[in-house]
C-alpha cells in the first residue's frame, strides 16, 4: 500500500479520561497489534433527532485519505490515535467521547452538540440562479416535501440584503411547533444551502392559523 498523507491537526472531539482508559483497555487486550491502530469514528446515518455512529479500530496505514487524525496522550507512550472521516468532521466537531452516565449500560457514548437537520441534508442539492431563486428551489425541492406530511408549506416572501423572510402556511400556520420547525429546519437549510443569507425571519401571522397540525 502506498504511503498516505493524513491530516493531523487539533482534536475534533474530546475524549474523557474514563473513555480513554476503556478504549485503551479494549484495544490492548483484544487487538493483535494495538500500537498500529487508530480509533476511527464516522457518522453513518440518522436516527430520529440524533446521528448514528460507527467506531472501529483501523490500522493507521489503512485509514481513508480524507481522515482528520490526532493523538490523545495517555500514560507513558500509550497514546490513542484518533481519526474522523472527512464527511463526518463537521458533524462531530465539539463532541465528546465518554462513558455512559449509568455504569450498568456499559460501552461508550458520544455526547454531540450537533444535530441532523430535521428537513434532511441539503448539501447535495443543485441550486442555481440569484439568491431568491435558489431559496425558492430549496423550498420546493427539500423543505416543502417534508412539511407536506404535516399539511404545511413554506413560502419565500422576499430577500432584503442578507436576510430572507419566510412564511409558513397550511398546517404550519398557527402550529405550536412551527417556530421550532423554522429554527431547526428551514433556517438551517437556507443558511447551509445559500451562504449569502445570514438570517432567516419568520414573517408568518400565526394568529391567523385555523388548522394547526398540533393542538
Amino acid at each position: 500500500m502506498s504511503e498516505q498523507v493524513i491530516e493531523e491537526l487539533e482534536a475534533v472531539m474530546e475524549v474523557t479520561d474514563g473513555a480513554l482508559a476503556k478504549v485503551l483497555e479494549v484495544r490492548d487486550s483484544q487487538e493483535d497489534e494495538p500500537g498500529g491502530l487508530a480509533l476511527l469514528i464516522d457518522v453513518t446515518g440518522v436516527n430520529g433527532v440524533d446521528y448514528v455512529y460507527d467506531l472501529a479500530f483501523v490500522p493507521v496505514l489503512e485509514l481513508p485519505d480524507d481522515c482528520h487524525r490526532w493523538a490523545v496522550p495517555a500514560v507513558g507512550d500509550n497514546a490513542l490515535e484518533m481519526a474522523v472521516g472527512g464527511e463526518s468532521r463537521s458533524k462531530l466537531a465539539g463532541a465528546t467521547l465518554d462513558l455512559p452516565s449509568n455504569p450498568v449500560q456499559g460501552g461508550l457514548v458520544i455526547r454531540n452538540p450537533n444535530r441532523p437537520n430535521p428537513l434532511g441534508d441539503v448539501a447535495q442539492l443543485d441550486l442555481t440562479g440569484e439568491v431568491p431563486e435558489r431559496i425558492e428551489q430549496l423550498l420546493v425541492q427539500s423543505v416543502n416535501p417534508m412539511l407536506a406530511s404535516h399539511g404545511g408549506f413554506a413560502t419565500l416572501v422576499g430577500v432584503d440584503g442578507h436576510t430572507a423572510y419566510v412564511t409558513m402556511g397550511g398546517g404550519c400556520q398557527g402550529c405550536a411547533m412551527s417556530q421550532a420547525t423554522l429554527t431547526e429546519g428551514i433556517q438551517r437549510a437556507i443558511l447551509e444551502a445559500v451562504p449569502e443569507i445570514t438570517e432567516v425571519v419568520d414573517a408568518t401571522d400565526h394568529s391567523a392559523g385555523d388548522n394547526p397540525f398540533y393542538s
